[in-house]
């Protein structure tokens, strides 16, 4: 990994993403100007915050969204975390956090940037700080079958139309 490579993914995703609803043009030019300011920005040590690599995972025939049951966050949100030492681009680390989250060999991304977030959190720097989210459509193959790994309460797949009370869950229509 390098912070300039994972940055530079970013800035070029962001710089892509052509949201269509008012407020996501907002949360983009803030998150350009955050990466404008902290060329270390995608990377975990950056305390004031960092952006982080989160994957909405949909069943093959996008009927069902998997969710994890987050132990710190108490909510079932999607899939996703820092970017790692071997993540070259944000996407590659949110490829690789759905994997590993999700025990599901053979996911497949979508190219380009599916939406973003901002969350406040209190991560494993173990101060309060800010998660820039940038999301990810990754589609599983026919019948696959999730693992809940060690850093999940509960894993689960979801029909779209009836996501758990308190979902923080972001789907682009």
């Amino acid at each position: 990994m390098s912070a300039e490579s994972l940055h530079a993914s970013a800035t070029e995703l962001l710089t892509a993403w052509k949201p269509e609803a008012r407020h996501d043009h907002s949360l983009r030019e803030a998150m350009l100007a955050f990466l404008g300011s902290a060329p270390r920005g995608c990377l975990r040590e950056h305390a004031p915050g960092h952006i982080t690599a989160s994957a909405i995972v949909f069943s093959h025939d996008r009927s069902e969204v998997l969710l994890t049951l987050h132990p710190r966050v108490g909510r079932w949100i999607q899939l996703g975390g820092h970017c790692e030492p071997g993540d070259e681009t944000v996407a590659d680390a949110a490829l690789r956090e759905a994997v590993e989250e999700s025990g599901i060999p053979d996911l497949v991304l979508t190219p380009g940037l599916y939406g973003a977030q901002a969350h406040p959190i209190t991560c494993s720097l173990g101060v309060p700080t800010r998660h820039l989210d940038l999301l990810f459509e990754i589609v599983a193959p026919p019948g696959a079958v999730p693992v809940r790994s060690a850093e999940s309460t509960d894993l689960r797949w979801w029909p779209v139309s009836e996501l758990p009370a308190g979902a923080d869950v972001l789907l682009v229509p």
